[in-house]
């Protein structure tokens, strides 16, 4: 891949990484709302945004196979429009029970588009020889905060700021999939055999296992920020602006990606993964101990930072274990990963709803803590790592598996 070709596929699959989730930063930031309209209690709310994950797992199995077939660019063109018309179907709900269905339709939608951005800057960080995963994710936290802001600042009803940010990523996420540079193996994949869970390499379920102590804590975050802090302020009329503390948890987290890759290099996937591990702990207590308010605005800072290197470390070292499974190894982790955001929700909610919202954020701490020691299996293997320069991503051998 020449690197005219190679610097435009960068900058459009970054493009892409920002626009996927600008509709879904919009509703987190809804969130409140939804809830004093449809008058749920935390308990009824987290079974309500159970429906995405719910959906969202397992339909990665199926977007896996169907990218593998059809390739990324095909599947940008078709589901980004999707999506800008599901995501108004959660503001029609008229029930909790409605709500969790709307949820749900979406969160299958969204599956096809998780594993395709993440499917083809995998596969272009090995062709191209290039270190992008953590910014990729990281220009994906700016979509977040960026639909979060929209939402969260800016005039209109609700239902109209969330057509505009469909409107918006659908027209532009077209475009750029129409340009996007296809890359060797995007449609060669078909008719490659099924695995059986046993000839699965180790080192993919470390890391999803990684992955799900870590993402537990960012969906978590995602869904509660905006309540715990609307709970904190204590006034009906500002449930909607709560949502600033969904921006400031996805603006960390953006800021943490971008750094990600110098980071990466300077320090290495492990203690990279360690370090910021350590701050989502710092985060989640700043949050949860009976402090003044400043100290909660810190923690939704700190756990955004915290959170914001696992996935992106995860995929890269996934995409890297077997060239011929790229799509189908990236599903199974993300459906790990995602777990976090199916057990999340009522895990939350639940201890919320007997006890208090800060003792079930408080819950978080011993997923991050097993974190700790499951990051080891991002480690490359000693004659891969050696031989990585300094803008290529990690070799294939991780925790002692081999290729």
């Amino acid at each position: 891949m020449d690197k005219n070709s190679a610097r435009r596929a960068t900058l459009l699959i970054m493009a892409l990484f920002v626009l996927q989730p600008l509709a879904i930063g919009g509703w987190l930031a809804l969130i409140p709302h939804v809830k004093e309209t449809l008058e749920l209690s935390k308990g009824e709310l987290a079974m309500a945004i159970l429906g995405m994950p719910l959906a969202l797992i397992p339909f990665l199995q199926i977007a896996g196979r169907v990218i593998g077939q059809y390739g990324p660019r095909r599947i940008f063109m078709v589901f980004f429009p999707i999506q800008a018309v599901l995501l108004t179907f959660p503001l029609l709900a008229p029930s909790g029970p409605a709500l969790f269905g709307a949820l749900a339709v979406f969160g299958a939608m969204v599956a096809f588009l998780e594993v395709g951005i993440n499917a083809y800057a995998g596969r272009l960080e090995k062709r191209a020889g290039v270190m992008i995963m953590n910014r990729c994710h990281g220009f994906w936290s700016l979509g977040l905060m960026l639909g979060s802001a929209f939402v969260a600042l800016s005039a209109g009803t609700p239902m109209q700021k969330i057509i505009v940010l469909g409107v918006v990523s659908a027209v532009l996420g077209v475009w750029a999939a129409w340009v996007l540079p296809r890359l060797p193996g995007d449609e060669d994949t078909a008719h490659r055999p099924r695995r059986r869970f046993r000839k699965l390499p180790p080192a993919l379920l470390f890391v999803a296992g990684l992955m799900l102590c870590v993402t537990l804590t960012e969906g978590a975050m995602a869904d509660w920020a905006a309540v715990h802090l609307a709970e904190r302020l204590g006034d009906l009329e500002v449930t909607e602006r709560a949502g600033i503390a969904v921006t400031i948890f996805a603006g960390f987290m953006a800021g943490g990606r971008f750094l990600g890759d110098w980071l990466k290099r300077r320090m290495g996937p492990v203690r990279q993964a360690r370090m910021t591990s350590l701050t989502a702990i710092a985060g989640i207590l700043c949050i949860v101990l009976p402090l003044p308010l400043g100290f909660a605005y810190a923690g939704y800072a700190l756990v955004g930072f915290g959170v914001s290197s696992a996935y992106p470390l995860g995929v890269s070292a996934i995409a890297a274990l077997d060239d011929r499974y790229e799509s189908a190894n990236i599903a199974i982790m993300a459906m790990v990963a995602l777990g976090g955001f199916l057990i999340g929700p009522p895990l939350i909610g639940g201890i919320a709803e007997f006890a208090s919202l800060d003792w079930g954020l408080a819950a978080l701490l011993p997923g991050l803590i097993l974190s700790l020691y499951l990051a080891a299996w991002l480690r490359p293997a000693a004659d891969d790592s050696a031989s990585l320069s300094e803008n290529e991503s990690p070799s294939a051998t991780l925790g002692g598996a081999t290729r």
